[in-house]
């Protein structure tokens, strides 16, 4: 008889440890997914200023070419 609370601790032994697994994973996830937000957070105005200078770069050639350089 005294096999059955070793069995019961194992048990939730097991349960607890699965539990904790879970958790990182969830956790990992979570970081991952901060460090993408923190890189678009970033990378928005980066993109945006690459995109307004090729703009000026582009309509600076177009007047150039139109004026006859």
């Amino acid at each position: 008889m005294s096999d059955f609370p070793d069995q019961r601790a194992v048990v939730e032994i097991n349960r607890l440890i699965e539990e904790t697994r879970k958790f990182v994973a969830e956790q990992h996830k979570l970081m991952a997914e901060a460090q993408k937000l923190n890189r678009d957070r970033w990378l928005a105005p980066m993109l945006a200023i690459v995109t307004v200078a090729g703009g000026v770069l582009g309509a600076a050639t177009f007047l150039a070419h139109l004026m006859g350089h």
